[in-house]
């Protein structure tokens, strides 16, 4: 790897603030304390701090020479309700908080690009750090739109990155188009007529709808839309009833819809909704439907996931770099911002865990799990990836 020399010598200081980020997680919108280190940091290394979009969000401004080009670098800050499992020295502080899905690391390894590029300098424009709150279920990127991001940072292009579990570690992944689906929920409550089980025909039973519906559901992905489309439709939660001999008057049904594409999902929540509300009326129930629409689909733009790709390939060697890494029907709100600006997601290979210090659970490392922990050795890689990007986008006059 052709990794920058300075942020390798800097990367026990970054492992520090990583290991400190672990130590003391914040959930969405509540990233106050990460906001302070983050600001902090910034300023102590002359960088420029703007703070409050997406309320605990943090820009940092990097500016060279005489161009008005800019782009923007992107880290997720936030942690997830859930407990550690891990006892080493840096686990959780907080009970039911962790950083099971990296942001530690992605907010280190842009503090880590951050220190490097206000020292050195060597590009010609303006680089933003964008230090974002509640990817987490919060749709922080949206929020932080929302306030102004940018209008008052104008950028050409934004870039996002993740450490990506499984995949090894220091290697690359991307690919252009859809990478990562859309999230949404649904809400669904059928109203019958709760009798006696032992006189069904007496009550309209809530149950046997539900049950119907989520059968009829699942042609939707097998008979209404194309073969060549992906989409998932999941019942996570049925909920009906209180006693063996007793019909419910109401049965609910909770769940997600996964789609590459806005057309596939219009089709989806049509059918699923016109589904529902004619098979209800077919047993004389009713039905309560909602539907809602969390991140969109993760499309990367081409031209910007090719220019990442050659930066990848520079860095890691092409060796380390798929390019048509598979897409993942998990989300990101990162999507929002390539919704807006041109831009591209990267995957950064976690590994399977070795990394993990003693004291780590017995678990999986992989994203979500009480057992992960963030991969240091990444720091400088994710680090040196930013700077070069940055200095490729924007190049000194020669």
């Amino acid at each position: 790897m052709k990794l920058v020399e300075p942020i390798i010598a800097f990367q026990s200081e970054l492992q520090q603030i990583r290991r400190d980020l672990h130590a003391h997680p914040e959930l969405c919108y509540e990233e106050v304390r990460t906001s302070d280190v983050v600001a902090a940091k910034l300023t102590e290394w002359g960088i420029p701090v703007v703070r409050g979009l997406g309320l605990t969000g943090v820009v940092g401004i990097i500016q060279n020479g005489t161009s008005g080009r800019a782009i923007g670098l992107r880290a997720d800050m936030d942690a997830l309700p859930m407990q550690e499992i891990n006892t080493f020295a840096h686990a959780s502080k907080h009970e039911g908080k962790m950083h099971a899905c990296g942001h530690d690391g992605h907010t280190s390894m842009l503090l880590g690009a951050a220190h490097h590029l206000a020292q050195h300098r060597d590009f010609d424009g303006t680089v933003y750090l964008i230090f974002q709150p509640a990817e987490e279920g919060g749709a922080g990127a949206r929020r932080m739109i929302e306030d102004g991001l940018f209008e008052r940072f104008p950028m050409e292009a934004v870039y996002g990155m993740h450490n990506w579990p499984g995949m090894p570690a220091g290697a690359f992944g991307v690919c252009e188009g859809p990478m990562m689906a859309s999230s949404n929920e649904f809400h669904v409550t059928i109203r019958g007529k709760g009798a006696h089980a032992a006189q069904p025909h007496k009550g309209i039973d809530p149950i046997m709808v539900a049950v119907q519906i989520a059968q009829a559901w699942q042609t939707i992905i097998t008979r209404n839309k194309s073969p060549l489309d992906t989409a998932v439709l999941s019942i996570t939660q049925i909920h009906a009833g209180s006693a063996t001999n007793v019909i419910p008057d109401d049965a609910k049904m909770v769940g997600t819809v996964r789609t590459f594409t806005t057309e596939v999902l219009d089709l989806v929540e049509q059918r699923m909704r016109v589904l529902a509300e004619n098979i209800a009326a077919g047993f004389d129930a009713e039905v309560d439907f909602a539907f809602k629409r969390n991140y969109p689909p993760l499309v990367n733009h081409a031209k910007e996931t090719r220019f990442a790709v050659d930066v990848m390939k520079a860095v890691a060697g092409a060796d380390k770099v798929d390019d048509q890494v598979e897409p993942t029907m998990g989300a990101e709100d990162f999507a929002f911002f390539l919704q807006e600006k041109p831009g591209c997601y990267i995957f950064l290979g976690n590994g399977d865990g070795d990394h993990r210090d003693g004291g780590h659970g017995l678990g999986p490392c992989v994203l979500h799990n009480g057992s992960y922990d963030f991969n240091d050795n990444l720091l400088p890689i994710g680090a040196s990836f930013w700077v070069r990007l940055a200095e490729t986008a924007l190049p000194l006059a020669r």
